[in-house]
C-alpha cells in the first residue's frame, strides 16, 4: 500500500475529527436532533447530522488526492443527491416515496452519466440490449438496496460506522491485490472520514449519522463495489464479493422484509427486532458488546471474501459455517417469528432435546399424519 493512499486515510480522518463536533454544535443550535421512536434507544439531546461532517471531509479529501474523471464525477454528483435526500429527511422527515425517488435519481446519475453498471451480465438466448436493460435494473436495485441496508443497521452507537469501515478497508485491500489503487484510495478516503466520526459516535455517542450520513455511505459502498472490487470480468465477482462482505446489513434487511411481511406490517415501520436489538435485548449484552460482536462477524465475512482470492475451498467452508450459525441465531432469537425454526427442528431429530422444537409439532408433519389417517379409513 503506497504512502499516498495511507495519507489519504489520515487526512480525511483528521478533517472529520475537526468537522464532526463543530457540525454537532451547530445542529443542536438549529434543533436538528434525533427524535425517539419504537426503534431508537438513545436518551438526551443528540445531533443527527454527523453525516455532514463525513461528507465534507470526504469531499475535501477527493479534491486533494483523487484525479477526477467521468466516473468519479458521476459518483460525487450521485452522492450529493443521496446526501441531500437524507439531509432533508433529517430535518423535515420525507415520505418513503419521495425518499425512494431521491435514491433512484442518484442511482440513475451514476448509470447514465458515469456508465457504472453491473459488469459481465448477460442472459442466454436474448439480445445484448435486453441484457443491458436487466443490468441497469439490477444496478438500481443494488444501489438503493445497499443504501437502505446500511441505513437500517444504524441502530446502535458506532454500529453502522464501524461496519462500514471494515467493509471499505476490505474493498481497499482486495482492490490493491488486483492493482486497482484508484478504488483502494477512494475506499480509504471514505473510511478515514467515517473513522473520525466514529470517535464521537462510539458508545456513548455524542452525535449520530442521520440519514444524510447512512444513505451517503451506503450509496458510496454500493457504487464503489460496482467498479468491481478490482475484479476484471464476471457479474458474479462484481457483486458476489461485496454481497459476502456486506452480509450483516444485507441479511438484517432481508429478514426485516420477511418479518414485516409475515406480520402484515409496512416495511417503513420501525421495530426492535433487528440483529443488534436481539443481541442487546434478547441476549442482554448491552450496546458495546453487541456492536463488537457484529464487528467481529463482519470481519469474518470480509475474511471469506478476501480469502476466496487465495483459497476458494477454505473460504467456502468458512462462509457456509457462518451462514449456519447465522440461521441458528435467527431461529433461536425469533427474529422472523416464534414458529419459524426449521433448522432447529431438523437438528432436534438427532439431538432429541426437550428444549428444541419437535418435528411432530410442525404443521407439515401434522398434515401428513392427518392425510395418512384419512387414507386408512
Amino acid at each position: 500500500m503506497s504512502l499516498e493512499i495511507c495519507l489519504s486515510f489520515v487526512v480525511t480522518f483528521i478533517l472529520s475529527l475537526i468537522l464532526v463536533p463543530t457540525v454537532g454544535k451547530v445542529s443542536k443550535q438549529l434543533g436538528i436532533i434525533a427524535h425517539t421512536n419504537k426503534r431508537t434507544i438513545h436518551k438526551g439531546v443528540i445531533a443527527r447530522t454527523g453525516g455532514y461532517g463525513i461528507y465534507m471531509s470526504f469531499l475535501i479529501g477527493t479534491m486533494i488526492f483523487l484525479k477526477t474523471d467521468t466516473q468519479i464525477n458521476a459518483m460525487l454528483i450521485g452522492g450529493f443527491i443521496m446526501f441531500l435526500t437524507g439531509f432533508y429527511d433529517d430535518i423535515h422527515d420525507l415520505s418513503p416515496k419521495l425518499k425512494l425517488l431521491g435514491q433512484i435519481i442518484a442511482a440513475l446519475v451514476v448509470i447514465i452519466y458515469g456508465d457504472i453498471v453491473l459488469k459481465g451480465f448477460s442472459l442466454p438466448f436474448l439480445p445484448d440490449s435486453v441484457s443491458y436493460i436487466f443490468a441497469i435494473m439490477i444496478t438500481i436495485l443494488w444501489i438503493v438496496g445497499i443504501s437502505n441496508a446500511i441505513n437500517l443497521i444504524d441502530g446502535l452507537d458506532g454500529l453502522c460506522a464501524g461496519i462500514s469501515i471494515i467493509v471499505l478497508v476490505t474493498i481497499s485491500l482486495t482492490s490493491l491485490t488486483y492493482g486497482r489503487s484508484d478504488i483502494s484510495s477512494l475506499s480509504l478516503l471514505l473510511a478515514g472520514a467515517i473513522g473520525g466520526f466514529l470517535v464521537f459516535n462510539f458508545h456513548p455517542a455524542s452525535i449520530f449519522l442521520g440519514d444524510c450520513g447512512a444513505l451517503f455511505i451506503g450509496f458510496m459502498i454500493a457504487v464503489i463495489s460496482l467498479l468491481g472490487f478490482g475484479y476484471k470480468s464476471s457479474s458474479f465477482f462484481t457483486l458476489g464479493a461485496p454481497i459476502v462482505v456486506l452480509m450483516v446489513p444485507i441479511m438484517d434487511t432481508f429478514i426485516a422484509i420477511i418479518r414485516r411481511k409475515v406480520h402484515h406490517k409496512s416495511f417503513s415501520e420501525a421495530d426492535r427486532n433487528h440483529l443488534h436489538h436481539k443481541l442487546m435485548f434478547s441476549l442482554e449484552l448491552g450496546q458495546t458488546k453487541s456492536v463488537l460482536i457484529l464487528y467481529a462477524v463482519t470481519v469474518l465475512f470480509s475474511l471469506c471474501s478476501y480469502l476466496y482470492l487465495f483459497d476458494k475451498v477454505g473460504a467456502t467452508i468458512l462462509f457456509i459455517a457462518l451462514m449456519l450459525l447465522f440461521e441458528l441465531f435467527v431461529e433461536a432469537t425469533n427474529m422472523i417469528d416464534r414458529k419459524y425454526k426449521p433448522f432447529l427442528t431438523i437438528l432436534n431429530i438427532f439431538i432429541k432435546s426437550e428444549y428444541l422444537p419437535s418435528i411432530k409439532d410442525t404443521k407439515p408433519y401434522q398434515k401428513i399424519i392427518q392425510k395418512a389417517k384419512k387414507d386408512m379409513l
